[in-house]
């Protein structure tokens, strides 16, 4: 395969060098940004021998390659020679419809701040449980501690956004945390209550709550990113340092009591009273839609829409209809319809992929689901969402709500669990039709069962053939888990690859095998080695960990060494590496498995480095 013929072939149905506004590529894949993505002919450059698929997820364009990435990479490299890479100027000028750019502010900005008030809304569910069951009643201190602890995620709901939303716009993350600080700060409060009039260089001030805001900050930093590149064009270098921030906040706050924060709050209204509206006329239309659509919202990567207004509504009222009982439908179908996948295919592999997915479904985690399995088979997909569309009918017309922010499911039941004691029955019930309705319709409908050839070929292989057997030994020490459970549907599919992931409890990798290394990526968090005997294998460390660049790892050997099984190759730091928001689960793939007669994995839960983590067995005429 050509690999540089490969990035040549990329660059031009991209649109040409003339449309790459950025390019970077990790162990397996070429990342892009374009300046008109309408150019783009993705279809493609999925059929272009030596792709093995195409993503457009969180704002870029992926090409999935394999191992030989770097080459692929070097010649487009090449194509756009002295071109800049990189720089965040020139990627906002990348055209992107509104709903494009709406869903991408979305996203980033509420991605730092989910653990927070999931972390909130599970300490609400348990509090919840302790005194449904009388362990703890509502009126005791200790209530009155844990119960201020899970509502501070929600008060300061500002303060974390303005984080997020900084870095999305590219500001200063503490000057945008000190303006959200500005409008909790509590001499509103005082104000608020005495109901006195306040003016600002003879302006009204329109002052209110808000604790538990949304819009309001995110548009304030938005506004703010751009006061900031004034004050940067008009400081003086020798007094920029202090004459900078001075001028972002004395002109960013003001604007945010006067102007923009009544506006926010104005808009935040206005959204409230869509739902509730909508609500009240036709209580079972949303948990039905997102019932029925979530996958497709997954998959569009558009389920962040709904965010901003569940948030909202759980920080005023304390309880939400819009994601919620929707999701809860939703996520049990999936998980019926896959473990119906898993009780009626005939194929051994898909049996044992369905049946783990599902059970991950069941709980409320979803993607090795609808990525492994249903989004493949198709009808299984459908049935799932009929599933969902039902149940979320019922939802709706029982007035379901969810009191927590936690991602729906059966381990999430406790969510449901609040003043009227009805809702979490109507959840149970939610569960159930959810559950039969989505796992009969998979049954009836059906859907294509692959023949599995495994048995035929060792048949074949005993008459005319002996088995070459190679061990290969764990690189790193952890938690064992099966590939279709990794958060990133190019591993959890196999599309580079078989194998097994290890959730590692230490700092160190090692080489499985004595070999060579093929590649060490630039990134360092991920190598790929061939041992002596023609295994291909590849050991990535965490998921999108290439945004690292390099920090928190360090190598200890380069391309072309020459490696005995046991030496190290990679040592990184998990806590930092995790403390900046990333998995560290470590996919350890062995991309030419078509040229090996058969992959078995150990059923063990954990692992020591360097004991036997695969069996490999090559055919030997």
């Amino acid at each position: 395969m050509d690999y540089k013929q490969l990035g040549k072939d990329i660059l031009k149905l991209v649109g040409g060098k003339e449309n790459v506004a950025m390019i970077t590529h990790c162990a397996t894949r070429l990342r892009f940004e374009f300046f008109d993505f309408s150019k783009v002919e993705a279809a493609k450059i999925e059929k272009l021998p030596g792709v093995i698929s195409v993503v457009n997820k969180g704002g870029q364009f992926q090409v999935i390659v394999g191992n030989e990435v770097q080459q692929a990479f070097l010649a487009i490299k090449k194509e756009l020679g002295e071109q800049p890479s990189g720089n965040a100027n020139i990627v906002k000028k990348e055209k992107k419809s509104v709903i494009s750019r709406l869903i991408s502010v979305i996203s980033t900005t509420f991605a730092p701040f989910i653990p927070a008030i999931i972390g909130a809304g599970m300490i609400k569910a348990v509090l919840a449980v302790l005194v449904l069951t009388g362990v703890l009643t509502d009126e005791s201190q200790t209530f009155f501690i844990l119960n201020t602890v899970a509502d501070a995620a929600f008060f300061f709901m500002p303060v974390l956004l303005a984080y997020g939303a900084s870095i999305k716009f590219g500001t200063n993350p503490v000057l945008s945390m000190t303006i959200a600080g500005v409008l909790l700060h509590p001499n509103w409060s005082t104000i608020l209550a005495s109901e006195e009039a306040l003016f600002f260089m003879g302006v009204p001030v329109r002052l209110t709550d808000y604790a538990g805001s949304v819009l309001p900050i995110i548009i304030t930093v938005w506004i703010m990113s751009y006061i900031e590149r004034f004050a940067e064009r008009v400081s003086p270098s020798i007094i920029k340092f202090f004459l900078k921030p001075m001028l972002i906040l004395i002109i960013t706050a003001p604007l945010a009591l006067v102007v923009i924060g009544p506006i926010g709050t104005y808009l935040n209204d206005l959204v409230a009273l869509g739902a509730e509206t909508i609500n009240n006329r036709a209580s079972w239309l949303i948990p039905m839609l997102m019932g029925g659509l979530q996958p497709f919202l997954i998959i569009t990567g558009t389920a962040w829409a709904m965010t901003p207004i569940a948030t909202t509504q759980l920080s005023n009222s304390g309880e939400e209809m819009i994601n919620g009982p929707g999701m809860l439908a939703s996520n049990i179908a999936q998980g019926a319809a896959t473990l119906a996948v898993a009780l009626k295919t005939k194929n051994k592999e898909l049996k044992q992929l369905a049946g783990s997915a599902g059970f991950t479904a069941l709980i409320g985690i979803t993607e090795p689901s609808l990525y492994g399995v249903t989004l493949k088979l198709k009808k299984p997909l459908i049935a799932a969402m009929i599933g969902g569309a039902c149940a979320g009918i019922y939802a709706g017309l029982s007035g379901l709500v969810r009191y927590a922010f936690v991602s729906p499911g059966l381990a999430a039941i406790p969510a449901f669990i609040g003043e009227n004691p009805m809702n979490i029955i109507h959840a149970l019930i939610t569960i159930a039709i959810a559950f039969v309705v989505a796992f009969a319709a998979t049954w009836i409908l059906g859907f294509e069962d692959s023949v599995e050839e495994t048995t035929q070929t060792h048949t074949h292989t005993k008459t005319e053939t002996m088995n070459q057997t190679e061990v290969i030994a764990s690189p790193l020490s952890g938690k064992v888990m099966p590939l279709n459970t990794v958060n990133d549907h190019v591993f959890s599919n196999e599309l580079i690859g078989k194998g097994i992931a290890i959730l590692p409890d230490q700092n160190e990798v090692k080489a499985p095998f004595a070999g060579e290394i093929l590649t060490m990526m630039e990134s360092k968090h991920a190598v790929g080695l061939r041992s002596d005997n023609g295994i291909e294998l590849l050991i990535h460390v965490g998921i999108d960990t290439v945004s690292l660049k390099g920090e928190y790892f360090e190598t200890h050997v380069k391309q072309g060494d020459r490696v005995e099984q046991g030496d190290t190759l990679v040592t990184f730091d998990r806590q930092a590496i995790q403390a900046k928001g990333y998995e560290t689960v470590t996919p350890i793939i062995i991309t030419n498995h078509d040229e090996f007669n058969s992959l078995d994995v150990i059923k063990e839960k954990s692992i020591s480095s360097g004991k036997p983590l695969m069996h490999i067995t090559k055919l030997e005429a």
